[in-house]
């Protein structure tokens, strides 16, 4: 069983920046794949970005260049920086855990960018 809590998520204006970070607990967190996904109001849930056990990512191409999704396994911890925010990636950002069969998410922590 794996816990995830996110952070770090709120409002900010169109052009800034945020970070949010994902803490996991409950089992071996460097085995696991990790990942972002959002939500927006009537809108499918899509991935935003992932990181595997060995460090290699993938983007959506909507946010490539803009967001880096990096991991700390010394902490349990990953996280997704999110550079040059635009209205459209305003949504609930979910983490996300996959190991095998194995799949967790967290609680979801709401970004919204606005003037």
């Amino acid at each position: 069983q794996v816990h995830l809590v996110e952070s770090g998520g709120g409002l900010v204006q169109p052009g800034g920046s945020l970070r949010l970070s994902c803490a996991a607990s409950g089992s071996i967190f460097s085995i696991y794949a990790m990942g972002w996904y959002r939500q927006a109001p009537g809108k499918q849930r899509e991935l935003v970005a992932r990181i595997t056990s060995g460090g290699s990512t993938n983007y959506a191409d909507s946010v490539k260049g803009r967001f880096t999704i990096s991991r700390e396994n010394a902490k349990n911890t990953v996280y997704l920086q999110m550079n040059s925010l635009k209205p459209e990636d305003t949504a609930v950002y979910y983490c996300h855990s996959s190991w095998r069969e194995y799949v967790y998410w967290g609680q979801g922590s709401q970004v919204t960018v606005s003037s």
